[in-house]
């Protein structure tokens, strides 16, 4: 009987936050898709693996001698594919690291340039990723390094060192009454529609909200969108206004959009982020000691 491995990662996320909600988060998927994977699980194997009922998802006995086995068996089928890929990279001197939009701002080419000096040969291969994978990659194993806008769900599962810190703005409508001025503070737009991430990006979507600065008030949502271009065309079109990096303004320029200071709202921060597997990978860790020492330097 073949199983696919990302069905046993869904399992174990459900079984260890007993919600189906929570572990959506964590596997980077919606509910519906979640409950559809369970489901199949529980085909194939022809067992029940949960009792489900409002208090959450309970295991059956079934349940829990698999979720005993699982995690041994996909820390050695990780293990595995990590020995493989790591001597494939070894051998083609090529480092990949994940991004998310402006990644780690004017200092990410000093980062790739220094890298190279250290590790003749070898070239940093930059994937970006939509911000419905916050981790860039990273907690599926898909890049080796990233850089990150913090914080991002799974975090507590990787290595995170914190390069740099920069105020969040708010991205208007060049049309919006507010566009004129010059400093805004964040308790005036409370009331705003938002353009947001999915909702699977659980704690990033709401550090970008704000979610946790607003005294209370609910979050109105009036876009949802996942790649830069998408969230400029959402904000110029008057679906919405967003919380920003301060770098968006220099990244991120385009006719319709300003960008505007805002007051009364804690800033953001960007990481570099790797596997715990890694620690003693020696490109790994010299890429991590770039980023460090470059960020010590200012």
């Amino acid at each position: 009987m073949d199983v696919d491995t990302r069905l046993l990662r869904s399992f174990l996320a459900v079984a260890e936050d007993g919600s189906l909600t929570r572990a959506a988060e964590r596997v980077f998927v919606s509910q519906p898709a979640l409950t559809k994977q369970i489901r199949q699980l529980e085909n194939t194997l022809g067992v029940r693996l949960f009792e489900r009922s409002r208090a959450g998802m309970a295991l059956t006995e079934a349940g829990r001698e698999l979720a005993r086995r699982v995690p041994v068996v996909l820390a050695s089928w990780d293990d595995a594919l990590r020995a493989a890929e790591a001597a494939g990279r070894q051998a083609a001197r090529v480092l990949r690291v994940g991004f998310l939009a402006s990644a780690a701002n004017e200092s990410t080419p000093e980062i790739v340039a220094e890298f190279a000096r250290r590790r003749p040969g070898w070239r940093v291969e930059l994937r970006q990723a939509a911000w419905s994978n916050p981790s860039a990659g990273l907690a599926a194993g898909e890049v080796d390094a990233a850089l990150l806008r913090l914080p991002f769900p799974g975090q507590d599962a990787l290595r995170v060192e914190v390069l740099f810190s920069e105020a969040r703005w708010v991205a208007l409508p060049s049309g919006h009454p507010l566009a004129e001025r010059a400093e805004i503070a964040f308790r005036e737009l409370w009331d705003e529609p938002f353009v947001a991430a999915p909702e699977e990006t659980g704690a990033w979507r709401d550090h970008w909200l704000a979610a946790d600065e607003r005294e209370g008030r609910p979050v109105r949502v009036g876009a949802v969108t996942e790649h830069p271009d998408d969230w400029l065309s959402a904000i110029a079109n008057g679906y919405g206004i967003a919380l920003a990096p301060e770098s968006a303004a220099r990244f991120y320029s385009r006719p319709g959009v300003v960008y505007r200071p805002v007051t009364g709202v804690s800033p953001t921060r960007v990481g570099v982020a790797w596997a715990p597997a890694d620690d003693r990978t020696d490109a790994v860790q010299d890429f991590v000691r770039c980023c460090l020492d470059l960020a010590r330097r200012g």
